[in-house]
């Protein structure tokens, strides 16, 4: 029985997005080739909804700790250390740094960042997600002004930089 099924309204970037992570999945992880055809029905409106297990048999990705340059993330822990000095963030700041960083080097809008932290419907509030992007990063940057990890890409959104 299931205890948590979340809907996910996936609009053209989702699927393209989806579509790129099956495609580079370990044949023997997933049946990726069954999944794209579902995808692609789902494009083609054959389909209207899609409905994706998660499987216990998928290796979980190693998450005891995210290091980047000088910063480490501890997520179970939800501590952020730059060298050997803690900073010191709220619950909200943690999780776009968290979400980001697992997902370093993927560009993200704002919406999206705030579909991944916040349970409310998003409601077309940018300066929320850039005044939070804002504070973390006066927190985790050496130089807020010249950001190495959190960096903007513009007309688009925000990216967690994948050259660590």
């Amino acid at each position: 029985m299931k205890n948590n099924i979340g809907f996910v309204s996936m609009d053209a970037a989702a699927l393209c997005w989806l579509t790129e992570k099956l495609k580079a999945a370990p044949a023997d992880v997933l049946c990726a080739e069954e999944l794209l055809d579902a995808i692609s029905d789902l494009e083609n409106g054959k389909i209207r909804s899609l409905m994706l297990e998660s499987c216990d048999n998928i290796p979980a990705q190693n998450l005891s700790e995210i290091v980047c340059g000088e910063l480490r993330i501890l997520p179970t822990a939800r501590k952020v250390l730059r060298g050997e000095k803690e900073i010191m963030l709220t619950p909200k700041e943690f999780d776009i740094l968290l979400f980001l960083a697992k997902n370093r080097g993927e560009v993200f809008t704002k919406e999206q960042i705030y579909q991944a932290v916040w349970d409310a419907e998003y409601l077309m509030d940018d300066s929320n997600i850039m005044a939070f992007i804002r504070k973390l990063r006066k927190k985790i940057e050496p130089h807020p002004d010249a950001p190495e990890y959190i960096l903007t890409i513009w007309g688009i959104g925000y990216k967690f930089n994948d050259k660590f």
